[in-house]
């Protein structure tokens, strides 16, 4: 025992870089272990009805469409959450949603996230009209479908088509999910030009106030997109064209009847923070990094070499005093 000692007293200092050489070793190999914890788990839902091609929004001062603009606002939650955070994204229209992904983690899958989020657009929608109630029943039937807790940010600018009456209005007062949805409204509160695409994406003119004459249930209704090549009916004058807004005080309405909240959309540190301080709903088997540990104990493997240094000069100081 005593040869043992005296070994490692007079070769410390290779002792201790041994040692810090070794933790570097298992700090390279990226060690973690399994975690049960509560974590944010966000399901970002994109209304891509035919309005939220109005392009009454800015993105860095330049026109952007309210679709556009929802891309953006997700971005930036993805940006803005931290690691351990998971996001699905899924997409309304007409009577249903749909889910693109499962819940993914925002670090490991940041890229995917994003080119996902970059890739939402008018054409994914099975119909142009879209009515709230029955997205917020769909809604509920994706989160039994998920079968994890999620909190759910409803981008849309609120404007029905056909707009809600006695006929086309679901109940939903029942819905069981309200405590984790929010309505994040899109959308400027004045009436503005909704821009008509055809199936290729070609920018052809703007609706015209005629489809209104189409729906049943009164208000625009629009058409299904396939019928749009190559040459869609637009208005063909400016005082013909069929002008939409955020219909704000619809979506706080819904917000109340199902005890969910609502949000503006806006670019803003509020806005993220807003949204960063809901509670986690779930809990994950997450893993957790301790390659900072084994970082540490290295680091302080190499500063113990040049204590005993250190402790010396101290005392001969104080011998010579």
């Amino acid at each position: 025992m005593n040869a043992i000692v005296n070994v490692l007293k007079n070769n410390y200092e290779t002792v201790l870089l041994t040692g810090a050489a070794i933790f570097l070793l298992l700090a390279l190999v990226k060690p973690d272990i399994q975690l049960k914890q509560n974590v944010h788990n966000y399901l970002l839902l994109a209304d891509v009805s035919q309005s939220m091609n109005a392009e009454d929004m800015k993105i860095d001062n330049k026109p952007a469409s309210r679709l556009a603009y929802t891309q953006h606002l997700m971005q930036q939650v993805v940006k803005t959450s931290p690691c351990g955070t998971y996001v699905s994204v899924g997409v309304f229209a007409a009577e249903n949603v749909a889910l693109l992904f499962m819940p993914l983690e925002v670090c490991a899958n940041f890229d995917i996230i994003n080119d996902s989020i970059n890739h939402l657009e008018w054409r994914m929608a099975w119909s142009g009209n879209s009515r709230m109630t029955f997205g917020v029943k769909a809604a509920e039937a994706t989160f039994d479908y998920l079968n994890i807790p999620a909190q759910m940010l409803f981008f849309t600018d609120g404007d029905e088509a056909p707009k809600a009456n006695g006929i086309n209005k679901l109940d939903i007062t029942d819905v069981r999910i309200g405590k984790h949805v929010i309505f994040v409204g899109v959308g400027g509160t004045e009436p503005s030009p909704i821009k008509r695409f055809n199936a290729n994406n070609q920018f052809v003119g703007y609706w015209g106030t005629d489809a209104a004459a189409e729906s049943a249930g009164g208000g625009v209704n629009y058409n299904d997109a396939s019928k749009d090549d190559p040459d869609p009916p637009v208005a063909y004058a400016e005082f013909d064209r069929y002008l939409s807004s955020q219909d704000v005080e619809h979506l706080k309405e819904l917000a109340t009847e199902i005890k969910g909240q609502y949000i503006a959309g806006k670019d803003e540190p509020a806005f993220y923070e807003f949204v960063q301080s809901q509670a986690p709903v779930a809990r994950f088997v997450t893993r957790y990094s301790v390659k900072w540990i084994f970082l540490t104990l290295a680091a302080l493997m190499v500063i113990a070499t040049y204590l005993p240094d250190i402790w010396s000069r101290r005392w001969r100081m104080r011998q010579a005093a």
